[in-house]
């Protein structure tokens, strides 16, 4: 099933995107009750649609009433690359029999939101036709009841709509269906393979696939040194206008400075990069230090500016990371912050002040920062090549969330971990990559110690656009293990997790 495509694949636009809105009901009551529920459900949308929280379109349908209707409606869901998930509510009592083909058969992300069209109980004047009208407080029971027993992924949000966290969580569980969506129908382009004897960037490709619905293949590394050489010098003199213009350019990278062939490299390995891509429809992709071929750099900025523009990318071969990119990208649309590969490096680990140096190599995406990065060019000390010119910048305090990805043999495991990005301690003059420091929840002993006890990578993405919340929200419509490493978290009890789950997805994995 391929997913929505927009114009540009690597595009993070959610305007071309539509949840439908569907109401259940039944005929027992009359087509005066059904008229008022068809009213009152469009009121529902209204109210959502109205909120800067709901990114998505909310289109509703007409009133559900049979179980035929349910199953023809599914079947269109999933037909429509465009319509990204569901959204459903019981507004009388739908008996949920006649739902079973259709959630048997839907292949969508659905949240259940059980809510009212009332926010006031209207004592006086309540009598029965209003109890037949209003019994979402059990109809949505019985659709709760059917969704478990047939073991239908959802996400359930309780409340009335006006309520403002109603409508954050409606929007959140719909930005996660949009990275489910653009993950589903995810082109990955590797160039060259993993980094040799690393163990966590491996993977089953085809798995992932199957599961996860991305197409993950190889290109020669020369394949894209041939596209580098093809940019045009009007394309590459038009490039590096632009870079003068956003960055402070370091003085021996400016025009007729004894550097200035570097940064003419750099933006023609971008163009190279972009049209490579383009051509092949993928919005995300790897690369490799060991794997160069005729490059004269490793890429560096051209890597940082793609992924501001909403491509994943994984470092090092890492596939796995460059789609939790992807998905970030996608969820975090229109937010502040943003979302990067990035790498748990070094710790301070002075007592109380327990924090974590995050960066890479070079490639670490600028929409984690509103500041105006530097544009410098470095010794690497790896890969055999020509100094490579990057960006160079510290990521912006606030809240975030570190995710990575990992290959478990028998499953794929995501692990998340609650943080809060802080200003640097001191300025960092000699390290001359963009970084992010944070301080992990709900410290730094529990938190790595969790995190090595689950297994997770040493590659991750953080977020600082979507939160914690969106990737529960993604690992339930991927049906994926999430292990989440928050305030909350006590080492014991997450073993324990850890155990239950390998009980829990063997079994639901079947033999």
């Amino acid at each position: 099933m391929t997913g929505f495509q927009p114009a540009n694949a690597a595009s993070t636009s959610l305007d071309g995107y539509e949840v439908w809105f569907l109401t259940g009901s039944q005929h027992l009551y009359g087509e005066e009750v059904l008229n008022q529920v068809a009213e009152q459900s469009q009121q529902i949308v209204r109210t959502l649609s109205g909120s800067g929280d709901v990114p998505v379109r909310l289109v509703w349908k007409p009133v559900l009433t049979d179980a035929d209707a349910i199953r023809r409606l599914a079947v269109e869901v999933n037909a429509a690359d465009h319509v990204i998930g569901v959204t459903a509510w019981m507004h009388t009592f739908s008996p949920a029999k006649m739902w079973i083909q259709g959630l048997d058969a839907l292949r969508k992300p659905l949240l259940h939101l059980h809510t009212q069209a009332n926010v006031e109980l209207p004592w006086k004047e309540i009598d029965f036709n209003f109890m037949n009208l209003n019994q979402a407080a059990h109809g949505d029971r019985e659709f709760g009841y059917i969704q478990t027993r047939l073991g239908v992924p959802r996400k359930t949000v309780v409340g009335h709509v006006s309520n403002p966290e109603v409508a954050r969580k409606v929007g959140i569980w719909q930005r996660a269906a949009a990275g489910w969506a653009a993950v589903r129908s995810l082109k990955l382009t590797r160039f060259g393979d993993n980094m040799r004897n690393v163990a966590v960037t491996e993977g089953d490709k085809t798995e992932a696939e199957l599961r996860l619905g991305v197409s993950v293949n190889t290109w020669s590394v020369n394949e894209l040194a041939e596209a580098v050489d093809a940019a045009a010098d009007t394309d590459v003199d038009a490039l590096v206008a632009d870079y003068e213009e956003l960055y402070d350019v370091a003085p021996e990278l400016r025009r007729g400075a004894d550097r200035h062939g570097s940064l003419r490299y750099g933006a023609r390995i971008e163009l190279g990069l972009r049209s490579f891509l383009e051509t092949n429809g993928s919005a995300a992709f790897t690369t490799s230090f060991e794997d160069l071929g005729a490059l004269r750099q490793l890429p560096g900025l051209a890597v940082q500016r793609l992924m501001a523009d909403g491509y994943g990318f994984g470092a090092e071969g890492d596939w796995k990371t460059s789609i939790l990119v992807r998905a970030a990208k996608v969820m975090g649309s229109g937010l502040p912050g943003g979302a990067s590969l990035m790498e748990d490096y070094t710790y301070h680990l002075v007592p109380g002040e327990e924090k974590i140096l995050g960066a890479h190599m070079l490639e670490v995406c600028p929409s984690l920062t509103t500041s105006k990065p530097t544009l410098e060019i470095h010794p690497l000390g790896i890969g055999g090549r020509e100094d490579p010119v990057r960006l160079v910048f510290d990521t912006d305090p606030g809240a975030g969330v570190v995710v990575a990805l990992s290959d478990m043999r028998d499953r794929f495991r995501l692990v998340a971990n609650a943080v809060q990005v802080v200003p640097l301690d001191e300025p960092l003059p000699n390290l001359p990559v963009a970084r992010a420091l944070w301080q992990p929840k709900p410290d730094l002993a529990t938190s790595a110690a969790a995190w090595l006890t689950a297994g997770a990578a040493h590659h991750t993405v953080l977020s600082t656009a979507g939160g914690v919340e969106a990737f529960e929200d993604f690992a339930e419509m991927a049906q994926t293990e999430l292990l989440l490493i928050d305030e909350y978290t006590t080492l014991g009890q997450f073993r324990k997790e850890i155990r239950w789950n390998q009980a829990y997805y063997k079994l639901a994995g079947g033999l």
